[in-house]
């Protein structure tokens, strides 16, 4: 290390590192003659040694970290440092060295006393370096470009409020991308405008290029005089705010258990109590509480009883002979419960309609998701819904008799005068119906109508113009829903982009489009919005119908749900746990960001955060 320019050695040193100590592990050693017998290297000492090197060219064995940082003039031979050790037969100098003091020493001994790349400090600066550098490449992946705003908020480890934020834009892959670029703790919705207001301008973005936004149900998100919405549409009025698809749906399917009293029943004074009462018999299965917020859960849980329900049933019985007087009734009352035809079948009718509308949830959690295609699949939600009321009652009569078949649970007479059971509700002075009336009308009907009503008051925006307008774009079938006027009044829409003047002509300019992409066989098997505008990139066509293909991103900018924002909260769980639950706001920030990101932080370049991080303030030594 000494014949290098003493400028110049803590670039090698570094460039060494990054090498790790020469280790030919397979490399086949060449013997040498010591007194009289054949002796080599052996390869073990690597795994034993992980500080030791080879040189296949000399032969011989050298220590790493004493080559790299020993002084030239300090205490100990060079056997490890410039001569090489090649006495294959006393590996015991080897262990020596590994006791040496000097050894244990040498590193300390050169490296500055002053050095805090260790330090809490420090590795804040660094981490913070990594977080710009990531938001950066998202910023030049926008190029300036047109995005949409995604927001959501939710309470830390800490109970402190947190919101996130992330921004959707189109990438020039042509491909949808929703990336998180920073929370916000004060959620007062004027404050929530400034702050993104000046986060946009520190990157040189504003409140003109938002096409959209995205957020859940509160009131200082999309209140009408207000709410974070309705500030920003002041500011630019082609924002158009979408209220999260998967929250609506949630909303509906909340309806049901507030709004008819056997589905009440089967969650508040059945499942509750049972979850409680035995929630942790089974950890694999995971019979654990559902989320109010996210009732995907509960098809789960409903799914794991009805799996479970021997097991289950054996578990109350066995409490109930070993317990106390309290949870001997408990377990016999939750056991009397499930044993009744109440139960299965409302359970099965929850499990039906649960699996129809899962296919809708699932779908929305794609963040590439466009509005056009998740209307479309309400819509088949619905059409599954009604066929279900109209044609499903003897297939689900049939799937409950089946199931209790192998339980003694009795099949009451469907002309007999129909008896509450273990229920809040008090029927009091109401007319007596059958068990068929209702089974049939109050339970299957009452609750798949309630289901498709919801969902009639929650998705409004079908029947909206801006809709309709969007889906004439879709390539499938060829593009056979093309329409030139409705685009032409799509475009409309967005004044910004498309002024008066450039619509007199812009039918023109469809025409020319629509011929160049269905003479194009390579469109025809396209399925949506987003595959569309990533072909339009790949061939070259966005550029040569570039207006089009703007009004194209204008489509696929606005958001479905806001799934993007919601993984921030359970990436927030892993980074700001119990043991950390101190962690400041910059720091979760810029930990979120390089956890979360981590495809555009893996793609950012070494020598760039490095500058960065050097350039954050005066330091004393460079990296």
């Amino acid at each position: 290390m000494s014949e290098f320019h003493k400028d110049d050695r803590d670039l090698v040193r570094r460039i060494y590192i990054q090498r790790n100590p020469c280790q030919p592990k397979d490399f086949v050693f060449p013997q040498t003659s010591i007194f009289g017998k054949n002796r080599r290297f052996c390869a073990k000492w690597f795994d034993t040694w992980t500080w030791l090197e080879y040189s296949v060219e000399k032969d011989a064995a050298y220590c790493f970290p004493c080559y790299l940082f020993k002084d030239e003039n300090a205490f100990g031979g060079d056997a490890f440092v410039s001569d090489g050790f090649k006495s294959w037969n006393r590996s015991d100098l080897i262990r020596k060295h590994v006791g040496n003091p000097e050894y244990s020493k040498v590193v300390l001994k050169n490296a500055p006393s002053n050095c805090q790349l260790i330090s809490p400090k420090v590795q804040k600066d660094i981490i913070n370096a990594c977080a710009k550098e990531t938001t950066k490449a998202m910023l030049e992946d926008i190029d300036g470009g047109l995005f949409s705003i995604l927001a959501d908020e939710s309470a830390d480890v800490s109970d402190k409020e947190q919101l996130a934020l992330c921004l959707r834009y189109v990438n020039r892959k042509g491909e949808v991308c929703e990336c998180l670029i920073v929370h916000v703790v004060n959620t007062a919705s004027l404050t929530l405008k400034t702050a993104i207001e000046s986060l946009l301008m520190e990157h040189s973005l504003s409140f003109s290029q938002v096409r959209g936004q995205g957020y859940d149900g509160a009131s200082n998100m999309q209140g009408s005089i207000n709410g974070l919405r309705t500030l920003i549409e002041n500011e630019c009025k082609e924002a158009y705010f979408v209220h999260c698809f998967a929250h609506q749906l949630q909303l509906t399917q909340v309806a049901l258990a507030k709004k008819n009293s056997d589905c009440a029943w089967l969650f508040v004074d059945v499942l509750a109590p049972l979850l409680n009462f035995v929630g942790g018999l089974n950890q694999e299965r995971g019979l654990g509480r559902p989320c109010d917020t996210r009732w995907g859960s509960h098809f789960k849980t409903i799914l794991n009883v009805l799996d479970l329900f021997p097991v289950i049933l054996g578990s109350l019985e066995d409490i109930a002979k070993v317990s106390d007087t309290i949870d001997s009734n408990r377990a016999q009352t939750l056991t009397n419960l499930l044993m009744s035809f109440d139960f299965v079948f409302v359970a099965h009718l929850m499990v039906s309609i649960f699996a129809i509308t899962n296919a809708l949830n699932v779908a929305l959690q794609k963040h590439d998701q466009d509005i056009v295609n998740a209307m479309a699949m309400v819509n088949v939600t619905k059409t599954n819904l009604q066929k279900m009321r109209d044609e499903g009652w003897d297939s689900h009569m049939e799937k409950v008799i089946s199931f209790i078949g192998d339980y003694v649970i009795a099949v009451p007479d469907m002309e007999a005068k129909y008896v509450v059971l273990g229920r809040r509700l008090f029927r009091g002075k109401c007319p007596q119906v059958s068990n068929l009336h209702h089974f049939r009308v109050e339970v299957f009907f009452g609750v798949i109508d309630l289901q498709l009503q919801e969902l009639d008051n929650r998705f409004p925006e079908i029947t909206k113009e801006l809709l309709v307008c969007m889906s004439c774009l879709s390539p499938v079938d060829r593009f056979s829903k093309f329409d030139k006027e409705k685009l032409i009044k799509l475009a409309k829409f967005y004044p910004n982009e498309f002024p008066s003047s450039e619509l007199i002509v812009f039918g023109h300019t469809l025409e020319s489009y629509i011929c160049s992409a269905r003479g194009y066989e390579r469109f025809w098997s396209l399925k949506g919005f987003s595959e569309l505008s990533i072909k339009l990139v790949e061939t070259g066509l966005s550029e040569t119908h570039d207006r089009v293909y703007l009004l194209l991103k204008l489509v696929l900018l606005l958001p479905v749900a806001t799934t993007s924002v919601e993984r921030v909260f359970s990436g927030m769980k892993q980074v700001k746990d119990k043991l950390r639950n101190s962690m400041g706001d910059q720091m979760l920030n810029d930990c979120l960001i390089t956890y979360l990101e981590n495809d555009l932080f893996f793609n950012v370049s070494m020598e760039d955060i490095i500058n960065r991080y050097q350039n954050m303030k005066t330091r004393r030594e460079l990296l």
